[in-house]
């Protein structure tokens, strides 16, 4: 039994955002968010992390960024189950995220570096240190593909020595690092970053997952999860082996689309992106469906 001690610990699904088609425009349908935040919690999840990438938090106006917030707090019941995104172009928009995260009731918050530029180590924890001042508990997202800005080992223990961040979702891919950062800041929190290195991650200590997958599979993916916290390889490889060809669909430039559509075929509701993401092309769709619907065969929900 894996025993979740803080806001910011187990599966938190980086939650995708339901769109209503009206009129050739994409309107946000709250009402389904709501009620795809209580699925994933009553599927055994323990969170879920609204405006993120994968919630498309750059193309939502400030009310619509604002009002997901309040609504998954509202379906969640407990605040300390959600983890907002906070990034932004600027510190200072990235502070008042974190602060309206914290007036609506969220337990902790995720924040990428600053991502308009490859940002020096200096301005990276002037960044940290102006949005932890909200004072809510602050994940570093490491996403060094997208952002120019690699959150290092040594980085790191630098922003958790400045009491600027609490843990760090790890998006690199390199699964070594977990070990250095176990080494030089041994109490900043491991969360596993992207689904595809989920297995070597937990077995390195990670203490969370902020997770796409669980959005279309809740059952199967929390199954994994806990098997593989817990060092239980006879349950948590074969299945690792088994959902691999959807995870690594978490680290494609197409996430959004890809597990939008896994969650359409599993029953969900996935539906469209807004523009600029387009919808994937024939031999992707294919493949995506291919590897979903097997899934679903064998009995993985």
């Amino acid at each position: 039994m894996v025993t979740r001690t803080r806001p910011w610990h187990g599966i938190m699904v980086a939650t995708t955002l339901p769109f209503r088609s009206f009129r050739n425009e994409l309107s946000v349908d709250y009402d389904a968010y709501a009620a795809q935040v209580a699925r994933l919690l009553a599927a055994g999840c323990d969170g879920v992390v609204p405006n993120g990438s994968l919630g498309e938090y750059q193309t939502l106006t400030d009310d619509e960024r604002a009002r997901v917030v309040r609504t998954a707090v509202e379906a969640a019941g407990d605040g300390d189950r959600v983890m907002p995104g906070v990034s932004a172009y600027g510190s200072a928009a990235s502070r008042r995220w974190a602060e309206q995260a914290a007036e609506a009731g969220a337990g902790s918050v995720l924040l990428l570096p600053p991502n308009g530029y490859r940002a020096e180590p200096a301005a990276v924890r002037a960044h940290f240190a102006e949005v932890a001042a909200a004072g809510l508990p602050v994940v570093a997202y490491n996403n060094p593909f997208d952002t120019k800005v690699d959150l290092t080992p040594g980085l790191l223990a630098e922003l958790h020595a400045d009491g600027s961040i609490v843990a760090v979702k790890e998006f690199s891919g390199d699964v070594r690092r977990a070990y250095e950062i176990a080494e030089v800041a041994p109490e900043l929190d491991l969360l596993i970053g992207a689904d595809d290195v989920l297995l070597e991650l937990a077995l390195a200590g990670a203490v969370g997952w902020v997770a796409g997958c669980p959005n279309a599979l809740p059952e199967a993916c929390g199954t994994l999860y806990r098997s593989a916290v817990a060092g239980d390889l006879d349950t948590a490889l074969p299945l690792y082996r088994a959902l691999h060809p959807l995870l690594r669909w978490d680290s494609k430039p197409e996430f959004v689309q890809a597990i939008k559509l896994s969650m359409d075929l599993a029953g969900h509701r996935g539906g469209p992106t807004r523009p600029p993401r387009s919808p994937l092309t024939a031999e992707q769709s294919a493949a995506l469906r291919s590897a979903t619907e097997k899934l679903l065969a064998d009995g993985h929900h």
